[in-house]
């Protein structure tokens, strides 16, 4: 690994020294050397315009929050401020919300093929300012620029063209002869795919007709500022979208919000369960995307160089921040060695440093806050037995940073193999048969995504047939469609998002 950074709090010994690394190996494959030097190549900042501050997005208009309270928005990188923000309160809330109602008949009385027009702006803007918004998610997430640039605003724009094509045609979704919409919608996002999880829950939200109220992560709220903006361009009316920035107290206001008729929320089981008990009783519509502890499982028979890429895609991309993460991997054990091999050489090749360089692999952890979770819960792992092994890297001097991490010798009762580490931290697990791969991976309070990798497709279907994810994914990882429902079981939470399920959340049927 190597990174265009050369201070750190804590410097390894050289790759070339460490055994069984690229760099001691120079005939073998697994990418380039650790040595290997790569040029700066980073992405301008000047393509975005970070104003010193926003307000909340109210009925068309940007407005102060009604106690006058702010926050400041923090790069993860670099720990400088980006913009102070408006923090909303629940008087803003309630105006929010009346906002939305107000908007409601006209907008749900549109014809389909009238909000599809919307829909179809609003995905085209995205696409011309996707360089903008690219860089814009980098800073203040602190994701690599290739994957905000290449994966997130591309699938971002893609369910906006999706849901718009939906608009019209919703008496033939399979819901009913009218189904209609269910009135505001209150949605609560995470803080790791900002923008995306935006579109997952505002396309479909106003393409069936709805008005919306979204609430922000208050470490990254600037993507959805700036999509209030989108929205402004593309000539939405009033009241139809609404934005509060704001913290914990903010989204718990407009959960419990009486004329709030749809409550989606992507986060924590913790946070999950809270809103489960909020609504509870009430006439509310919920859907739930919360934790996941995704085992990806490689059998015998699998392609290695293929395994090990989408074990590395599918636990270090964006830095291990994603709850279908496949953070626990179950190798046969008859090919665990090999495997184990490989995927050391390759995070050796893996590039940590400036997320806007182009070259990065890996970003920056997105708060203090979660990579002192991250730290404790990899120390909890070493305290309890299991053998951790760190990829060698400077880490940058400021920012919050976590180099790559995997821990073997990990059994089903080690803290790293059952809570979601939310990191860029893998624990290896080993198994011998088919039936003892299923019974390990469905050993979790968790079910939202899983992978499998063999040449046999009759083993890939027997053994999806019998995970419990709400997602599983055959000698892949990680690969988003929005045509395809995503969501998850148990702890995972309930509902679907993306496909022509994602539609049915959103109407009385």
């Amino acid at each position: 690994m190597t990174t265009n950074q050369t201070k750190g709090k804590k410097k390894q010994e050289p790759a070339a020294e460490r055994p069984g690394t690229a760099a001691a190996r120079p005939g073998r494959s697994g990418g380039p050397s650790p040595l290997f030097a790569y040029a700066p190549a980073p992405e301008s900042r000047t393509v975005v315009d970070i104003a010193p501050s926003y307000g909340l997005f109210v009925d068309g208009e940007f407005t102060e929050a009604a106690d006058g309270r702010v926050f400041k928005t923090v790069s993860p990188a670099t720990e400088e401020v980006l913009s102070e923000v408006a923090r909303a309160g629940a008087a803003d809330v309630d105006r929010a919300v009346g906002a939305a109602r107000r908007a409601f008949p006209a907008w749900s009385a549109l014809p389909g093929a009238e909000r599809a027009k919307y829909l179809f702006r609003i995905a085209r803007i995205i696409q011309e300012r996707s360089r903008e918004l690219a860089v814009l998610e980098t800073l203040d997430n602190g994701k690599p620029i290739r994957e905000t640039r290449d994966a997130d605003l591309p699938l971002v724009a893609a369910h906006f063209f999706y849901y718009a094509g939906w608009a019209d045609k919703l008496r033939h979704a399979g819901f009913g002869p009218e189904p209609r919409p269910l009135g505001v919608a209150g949605q609560v996002i995470p803080w790791n795919f900002p923008l995306l999880m935006l579109a997952w829950k505002v396309a479909p939200a106003l393409a069936t007709g709805n008005t919306v109220v979204l609430k922000p992560a208050e470490t990254t709220p600037l993507s959805a500022l700036f999509f209030a903006d989108v929205c402004r361009q593309a000539g939405l009316p009033r009241g139809v979208v609404n934005i509060l920035p704001g913290y914990g107290d903010t989204g718990a206001a407009l959960v419990a919000h009486p004329d709030v008729d749809k409550v989606a929320f992507t986060g924590s089981t913790a946070v999950g369960k809270e809103i489960a008990r909020t609504v509870a009783g009430t006439r509310k519509k919920l859907t739930l995307e919360l934790g996941g502890k995704g085992a990806n499982i490689v059998f015998d028979d699998a392609p290695v160089d293929q395994a090990v890429e989408g074990i590395v895609g599918g636990i270090f991309f964006n830095q291990g921040q994603v709850c279908c993460a496949g953070s626990r991997l179950l190798v046969q054990e008859s090919i665990a060695d090999e495997l184990l091999a490989s995927l050391k050489r390759r995070l050796t090749t893996l590039r940590l440093g400036d997320p806007l360089d182009k070259n990065t692999d890996i970003g920056a952890i997105n708060s203090a806050e979660q990579l002192a979770r991250i730290t404790a819960l990899a120390e909890t792992g070493e305290a309890e037995g299991a053998e951790r092994w760190t990829a060698p890297c400077d880490l940058p001097s400021s920012g919050y940073w976590f180099a790559p991490t995997l821990f073997t010798n990990v059994t089903q009762a080690h803290t790293v193999a059952r809570d979601e580490i939310f990191g860029p931290v893998l624990s290896v697990l080993t198994f011998r048969t088919p039936d003892e791969a299923v019974a390990k991976a469905n050993n979790s309070q968790y079910g939202l995504s899983a992978g499998v990798w063999t040449e046999k497709g009759s083993r890939i279907l027997a053994v999806a047939n019998k995970l419990r994810a709400g997602v599983v994914w055959s000698n892949t990882f990680n690969k988003f469609d929005p045509t395809s429902p995503f969501g998850g079981y148990k702890e995972s939470g309930f509902g679907r998002e993306g496909g022509r399920h994602g539609l049915e959340a959103y109407l009385d049927v």
